[in-house]
């Protein structure tokens, strides 16, 4: 027998362990997926994550997947390095991507250069509006943000939904819930012609750079990140909680705006009723994968982005469920969240004790002669 004992401190070979644990353990529990639906796993698992990426086309649209995941992931790894529980980040990206799709469609017809970064500078403040309803509730009230902040991903999707029927539904659409498409002033350049990943991913890149930049060579980095570890701490420092709360909402809310615009000035073109086939929620696996730092969210991200792709491709050529990829992220993250309970605590055998007997007394079972 053994039980559970908390480590003297966190296992450094386990925090950069338990994310290999667990998608291996995601592979593992696959395959037995695979067998019951009847596909053979090793095919199966070729098609799903090898075939994706054997394409340049489908490098480009892994590339294209990953850049939404890595700027919401690296807002929500610094907030969540806080002890900020923002869980409405694709709220936020679709309010950046509504700023956003509002400054191109207001000037519509505009051929010009600064079309573009203002339609960033928007949806990046869209979204940090959109973050600051529960930061504002959290520091005035103490709300609970994980509430707020989920249920505001609701209000968002409801108002996106609005927008497109009504005021900025294209009138030559057909009545479609759609607006006009962009003109190419508002659209971000490709990287490569024939594909459709653009300028967002080096924009991705720099934000991964100044976000580990913040996170380890900056005062500002180091106040959140002691406000997260140990309050009790952060407060005898005289560290401020509301700001700290304020400053991880604003940041992840602007990141996750400047995804949302994206979404709508690359692929997408236009705003429609969805811009986020949940982006916003797979950043959470994704910033936690990646250990809630900068280089590890980039490499989590692109095995989401990876999920993503695969899974279409595992619904065309083996007929499975679209519900394949959130299968798989949510055993990832189970995975995940199982593995790191060796982070803080090991197992230790239980010592067998051997019942003290008194002086002259018989072992249990024997009897006196």
């Amino acid at each position: 027998m053994s039980r559970l004992e908390a480590r003297p401190e966190p296992s450094r070979a386990m925090m950069l362990a338990s994310p290999l644990i667990a998608a291996l353990a995601m592979l593992v529990s696959g395959s037995v997926l695979f067998l019951f639906l009847g596909q053979e796993p090793l095919h199966a698992f070729y098609v799903y994550f090898i075939k994706p990426a054997t394409t340049l086309y489908g490098v480009g649209e892994l590339l294209l997947k990953a850049t939404p995941l890595i700027l919401c992931g690296v807002g929500l790894a610094l907030a969540f390095r806080a002890n900020v529980a923002n869980i409405g980040a694709d709220g936020q990206l679709t309010m950046g991507a509504i700023a956003a799709g509002s400054v191109a469609l207001y000037f519509d017809g505009v051929e010009a250069s600064w079309v573009l970064p203002l339609m960033i500078v928007a949806g990046a403040l869209g979204g940090m509006a959109w973050a600051a309803i529960p930061a504002l509730l959290r520091t005035r009230f103490n709300t609970s943000e994980i509430l707020v902040s989920l249920m505001l991903v609701y209000v968002a999707y409801l108002y996106l939904s609005y927008l497109v029927h009504g005021p900025l539904r294209d009138p030559a659409g057909f009545n479609f819930p759609q607006s006009k498409m962009f003109g190419d002033s508002a659209m971000l350049p490709l990287l490569v012609e024939g594909l459709r990943v653009n300028a967002a991913l080096p924009l991705s890149l720099v934000v991964v750079a100044a976000a580990w930049f913040f996170c380890t060579r900056t005062f500002a980095g180091y106040r959140m990140q002691v406000s997260g570890m140990a309050p009790a701490a952060a407060a005898y420092a005289g560290f401020s909680e509301p700001r700290n709360v304020w400053a991880a909402f604003l940041i992840s809310g602007a990141l996750a705006g400047i995804a949302g615009v994206g979404e709508v000035a690359g692929p997408l073109g236009q705003l429609q009723p969805s811009v986020s086939p949940g982006y916003g929620f797979a950043a959470i696996i994704v910033a936690y994968v990646g250990r809630l730092h900068p280089i590890g969210v980039l490499l989590s991200a692109l095995l989401m982005s990876l999920l993503y792709i695969g899974g279409e491709t595992a619904q065309i050529e083996l007929q499975l469920p679209s519900a394949i990829t959130g299968l798989f992220q949510g055993l990832l993250l189970f995975y995940l969240l199982a593995a790191d309970l060796f982070i803080h605590y090991r197992f230790k055998p239980r010592k067998r004790t051997i019942p003290h007997l008194a002086p002259g007394a018989a072992p249990a079972g024997d009897t006196p002669a």
